[in-house]
C-alpha cells in the first residue's frame, strides 16, 4: 500500500470521525437553541411589547420595566431573594461539603448513607414541599409536636413574617442536599492520599487537613458549586409558590414569583418578561464578574 493511499485512507477516517462529531454537536446546538436561546430572545423582545396575543404587538418601550419598577411588591421581591439568597448559602452551601468529609471517611454503610443523603433529589420537588407543609403544620405537624415534647415554645413556621423566609429555605436545603453532597464528595475522592499522610506526619490534626489540604485541593470545585447555587436561588420559585404563596404580608415573595403573578394572575404577561430580563441581567453581571475575580484569584 502506497503512502498516498494510506494518506487518503487517513484523510477518510478523520472525516468520518468529525462528522461524527459534528452532527452530535449540531444535535445539541439544536436543543440549546430551541429551548434556551430561542426563549430567552423571545423574552427580551416581548419585555418591550404591549401584547395579547390576538391583536398585533405595540412597541411600548421601557414602559413594563416602569410598571413593575413601581409595583409596591418589587423592592420585598428584590429583597425577600438576596435573603433568600444568602440564607440558603449559611445553611446550603457549607452543610453539603461537611456531610461529604464525614462520608468520605466512613468505611461502613458508605453506599447506603449515600442513598439515604440523595434520595430526597430523587423525590419530585412539589412532593418534598408537600412534605414540608405537613411538618410546619401548627397544630399537628412533625416539627411543633417534637418542639412540644421538648416542651419548647412552638413556632409559626409559615404563617410569621419572622420564619417564613427560613423555613423555605430548609426546604431548598432539604431537597438540594443530595446533588451538592455527592458532587463534593466525588471532588474529595480525587486528592491523593498521600498528602493526607504528609499532613499527619507534620501533626496536622482533623481541622487542620481540612484547611490546608482538603480546601485548597477541591478550591475549583467549591468556587464553581458557589456560582451555581447562587443563581440556582435567586431563581426560587416552587417554595413560596406551594408554600406561602408570597405571604405573609409579602414576606416569602421572590422575583420569579412576581414574575409568575404579572404573566398568570395579572395577565400581564409582559410585565413578568420585565422582570425577567432584570434578573438575567443581574445573573449575567454577577456571574462575570464572579468568574473573572475567581480566574484573577486562580492565577
Amino acid at each position: 500500500m502506497t503512502t498516498l493511499t494510506l494518506r487518503r485512507a487517513s484523510r477518510r477516517r478523520a472525516v468520518r470521525r468529525n462528522l461524527t462529531a459534528y452532527g452530535f454537536l449540531c444535535g445539541a446546538l439544536i436543543c440549546f437553541a430551541f429551548f434556551s436561546w430561542y426563549p430567552m430572545v423571545w423574552e427580551i423582545v416581548l419585555s418591550f411589547q404591549h401584547t395579547n396575543f390576538v391583536d398585533p404587538p405595540v412597541w411600548v418601550g421601557l414602559d413594563n420595566f416602569l410598571t413593575v419598577f413601581q409595583d409596591s411588591a418589587f423592592g420585598p421581591a428584590w429583597k425577600n431573594t438576596v435573603m433568600f439568597t444568602l440564607l440558603a448559602l449559611i445553611i446550603g452551601y457549607g452543610v453539603p461539603f461537611v456531610i461529604a468529609l464525614v462520608l468520605n471517611e466512613l468505611r461502613h454503610c458508605r453506599a447506603y448513607l449515600r442513598f439515604v443523603v440523595y434520595l430526597p433529589v430523587m423525590l419530585p420537588p412539589a412532593v418534598g414541599v408537600l412534605l414540608f407543609q405537613w411538618f410546619y403544620e401548627p397544630e399537628t405537624g412533625l416539627f411543633n409536636t417534637v418542639l412540644d415534647a421538648l416542651h419548647l415554645p412552638t413556632l409559626s413556621w409559615l404563617n410569621s413574617t419572622d420564619t417564613a423566609l427560613v423555613s423555605l429555605v430548609i426546604v431548598s436545603t432539604w431537597m438540594n442536599l443530595g446533588s451538592g453532597t455527592l458532587i463534593y464528595l466525588a471532588a474529595l475522592q480525587t486528592i491523593p492520599s498521600e498528602l493526607y499522610e504528609a499532613a499527619e506526619l507534620d501533626g496536622a490534626g482533623i481541622l487542620k487537613r481540612v484547611w490546608h489540604v482538603t480546601i485548597p485541593q477541591t478550591k475549583l470545585i467549591l468556587l464553581v458549586m458557589l456560582l451555581l447555587q447562587i443563581i440556582a436561588t435567586m431563581q426560587v420559585f416552587i417554595e413560596p409558590f406551594l408554600l406561602t404563596g408570597g405571604g405573609p404580608e409579602n414576606s416569602t415573595v421572590t422575583v420569579v414569583y412576581l414574575m409568575y403573578q404579572y404573566a398568570f394572575n395579572f395577565g400581564n404577561i409582559n410585565g413578568g418578561n420585565a422582570l425577567g430580563v432584570m434578573l438575567m441581567i443581574v445573573l449575567l453581571v454577577f456571574s462575570t464578574v464572579y468568574l473573572r475575580v475567581s480566574r484573577e484569584d486562580r492565577t
